[in-house]
């Protein structure tokens, strides 16, 4: 490593060290390890001085996880252009410089504040995919628990399980360090919040208050994933998938034209069978690749659709709202059923083909009936999709009666 990328590897540190809470909180006259939790954190700021201090310690905490990882390569490069230091490495070691900063700043005697924010800024840099999985998480969980501590255990959980489940060789070269980074900062979340974890297992940790505010985020989240569901899968089910298979057809039938950059696809002779098969594979390897994200999609959003409507399943009035429950946990139930089905297909849609004849003539057998079950899943599943996003007009107008405020005295970000 050359002296200059020691160097900023060292000021990556320094910079995440630097305690904004607790300089905020001092220029309002308040010593945040003698105030609340004691913990420099942005939530911490937020209780004690209010909101909008909160939400600004949040964003300088984050500015210095993402700044020195965003800019030590750059840097690197311009004050040594012979460097050899692998980009990678470079900014693991800043993200990871820079969140150790804040958990322990020299600044402050090591006493340093749980490395959410600053590890969220860091991670945003590095695997941005992963991290907007992850806090999305985090909002969803503290929306529904109330539990900022849980929120946040939760969202390292889901940063890890996307950063190995969706990179396609998280441990192979080049990716290993980065998937390093995110097990050993998730582990340190993890440990910085032990304490909270024994009080969620005992039932004592406090949580934070259940205002209208809250209550209109749920009910935003709710309705606005039930249309983005309802609305992607009428929209490919009922006009794109049924216009891409008749536009492969009129393609195939038509002969050499614009639509074929003027080449002749089929053979002058070939017999309508052979034109219909050349359609319906072309159809299939435009729509095969769609569903892996389709269905992610549904998943998706029935998951938090399902999630946001427990929190009025016994606190909400009327039986509308177990109702709702029930229906949107049937819809995910389709897609998972719906998904594997799919796959099924698309298997089948290849073996048609195969060199085997025995093969081709058991897949072109089975085909129909399992394409069939296929688009019979999909469209009970955008309608239940869509009755779900019916009953949205029978969410609670206010907070539940039986809700109370209570500070969370104890979590920390």
């Amino acid at each position: 490593m050359t002296p200059s990328a020691a160097l900023l590897l060292v000021a990556s540190y320094l910079i995440g060290a630097i305690p904004f809470g607790y300089l905020v909180a001092r220029m309002k006259g308040v010593d945040l390890f003698k105030a609340g939790s004691g913990n420099i954190g942005a939530t911490n700021v937020g209780r004690i001085l209010g909101r909008k201090y909160g939400v600004l310690v949040f964003v300088l905490d984050f500015l210095k996880g993402a700044g020195p990882v965003a800019a030590i390569v750059p840097l690197a490069r311009s004050l040594d252009p012979d460097a050899t230091d692998s980009a990678d490495v470079l900014r693991v070691g800043a993200a990871l410089l820079a969140f150790l900063g804040h958990l322990f700043p020299v600044y402050l005697g090591f006493r340093g504040g749980k490395g959410v924010a600053t590890g969220a800024g860091a991670v945003f840099v590095l695997v941005p995919g992963p991290a907007a999985l992850a806090a999305l998480t985090w909002v969803l969980a503290a929306l529904t628990t109330r539990y900022v501590s849980f929120a946040s255990v939760a969202g390292v959980v889901a940063l890890v399980i996307a950063r190995i489940g969706g990179a396609a060789d998280p441990l192979g070269s080049g990716q290993w360090i980065v998937t390093a980074f995110c097990l050993v900062g998730s582990a340190l979340v993890i440990v910085k919040h032990w304490g909270n974890i024994r009080r969620l297992l005992a039932g004592t940790e406090n949580r934070i208050g259940d205002g209208p505010m809250r209550q209109t985020l749920l009910r935003g989240l709710h309705i606005l994933t039930l249309g983005f569901w309802f609305g992607g899968a009428a929209f490919f089910n009922f006009v794109s998938a049924p216009t891409i298979f008749d536009s492969f057809k009129q393609v195939v039938n038509g002969g050499a034209s614009d639509r074929t950059a003027h080449q002749a696809i089929v053979p002058p002779d070939a017999t309508q069978p052979t034109k219909d098969a050349l359609a319906s594979a072309l159809a299939g390897s435009a729509v095969g690749p769609i569903f892996p994200k389709y269905f992610l999609m549904q998943a998706l959003c029935g998951g938090i659709a399902l999630v946001t409507a427990l929190t009025w399943f016994r606190d909400g009035p009327g039986a509308v709202h177990r109702w709702r429950v029930y229906l949107l946990g049937a819809a995910i139930l389709l897609v998972a059923g719906g998904w594997s089905i799919s796959d099924h297909v698309s298997q089948l849609r290849v073996d048609r083909f195969h060199p085997d004849a025995a093969v081709a003539e058991a897949a072109r057998a089975a085909f129909g009936p399992w394409h069939l079950v296929s688009l019979l899943l999909s469209a009970v599943t955008t309608c239940l999709a869509g009755v779900g996003l019916a009953l949205a007009a029978k969410l609670p107008a206010s907070e539940p009666s039986n809700s109370a405020v209570q500070p969370d005295v104890r979590s920390a970000a």
